[in-house]
């Protein structure tokens, strides 16, 4: 079970890792970030620049918070890759010609060509690593390391 106890712990560093990468990256130049979130035309304009600072924000405590267990935050991750998973499927279904704006404007997706279908399947997968670390604690009756 030791190794097991391990694979919780390198999933939870890296699913921490991708989202401190994916909100930090978008926080050094939020105004790109806002240009994406309104190309999908589902953020009132008066709002998009708040709200890319505060999911790119948020995505980065998240995953901080998850690289040290802290009480909370996998529900956070878990919901905002949920809502990653909505907005891209909404993007296919509408077929716009979008980059997901998974990784700032260095994202090789957007230099490459628009990848929404791509960034919707990396993020099952991810939801499914999310899912395994919330069984991973009902398994072992999971203690959080900081309860707030």
């Amino acid at each position: 079970m030791k190794i097991m106890a391990q694979i919780y712990k390198w999933n939870r560093w890296i699913l921490g890792i991708i989202f401190i990468y994916a909100g930090g990256t978008k926080l050094i130049e939020p105004e790109v970030f806002a240009v994406l979130i309104d190309a999908y035309g589902i953020v009132p304009e008066q709002i998009v620049y708040f709200v890319a600072v505060a999911l790119s924000a948020i995505e980065v405590l998240a995953g901080l918070g998850l690289m040290f267990d802290i009480r909370g935050s996998l529900e956070i991750i878990f919901g905002l890759t949920l809502l990653f998973l909505i907005i891209l499927g909404y993007g296919i279904h509408m077929g716009l010609d979008v980059d997901c704006g998974c990784f700032g404007p260095e994202d090789p997706e957007s230099r490459a060509f628009h990848g929404l279908k791509q960034a919707f399947f990396r993020d099952i997968i991810m939801l499914l690593d999310i899912l395994w670390l919330y069984a991973w604690r009902k398994m072992k009756g999971f203690k959080m390391a900081i309860h707030c």
